[in-house]
Formats: C-alpha cells, structure tokens, sequence
C-alpha cells in the first residue's frame, strides 16, 4: 500500500465525483500533503477530527463554473523506483503553473519553496 498514491486518489475521484468533502485516514504525511495543497490553493481546508481512528476531512475547490482546480495528478516517485532531485534539478509542474511536491530534510515543501530554501530531495508528485 502506497499511503500517497491512496491520498491523491481519494482527491481526484472526489474531484470527478463533484464532492464538496473527502474524508480519509489521518497520518502526518497526508496532513502535511493536504496543508500543501491548501496553502496552493488547490484545497479550500483540511481538518484533522480526532476520534478512533483520526481522519482528515479535505474540502474541495471549485471555480465559479463548478469546475475542479484541480485537474491533474501525477504521481513521480513511487515504492518501487525513488526519484530525487537536487535544487537545480527539481522539475517545474506544467511550466511553473502547477507544482510539485518535494519531501526535503526540512519536510514536505512545495517546489517553489523548496528553491528557496535550497533544498532537494524526493520528488513526490506534480499537480495543476
């Protein structure tokens, strides 16, 4: 089981399903994907509701015309072959429109901000 690969599919078959809501199980690595995605503006929130089990609730954007913000996901490093990148290296999403997702020793950061910081390391996932 790949918890990314459940996380960015639970959002994309919301998204094509036109929920307003997806809950799925909590973990620190999908919390700190979907405060990616909210800080991107490709999530309206995400709340983490404490219980047995805790779950994240992520509420979904829409443009005014009810289409999803989000269109596209792709995952880039998966179990089996890791993909890394030095600061240099890190792809751009869809020439600088999208982003991706890369986990830094400073944590999971966006592509943008991990420049910034200088930092490289396992490209996680692109999304526009």
């Amino acid at each position: 089981m790949d918890p990314i690969a459940d996380f960015l599919t639970s959002i994309r078959n919301g998204y094509l399903a036109k929920k307003e809501e997806v809950t799925i199980k909590s973990s620190r690595l999908r919390l700190g994907l979907g405060q990616i995605l909210v800080r991107s503006g490709y999530l309206k929130a995400i709340e983490k509701i404490e219980g047995q089990p805790a779950v994240l609730k992520l509420t979904l954007h829409y443009l005014p015309d009810g289409s999803p913000v989000l269109t596209h996901i792709q995952k880039i490093s998966k179990p089996g072959v890791r993909r890394y990148a030095g600061v240099s290296e890190i792809p751009p999403a869809l020439s600088g429109a999208g982003i991706t997702i890369i986990s830094t020793s400073a944590g999971l950061l966006s592509d943008k901000e991990a420049r910034a910081k200088h930092l490289g390391g396992e490209v996680i996932c692109q999304l526009w």
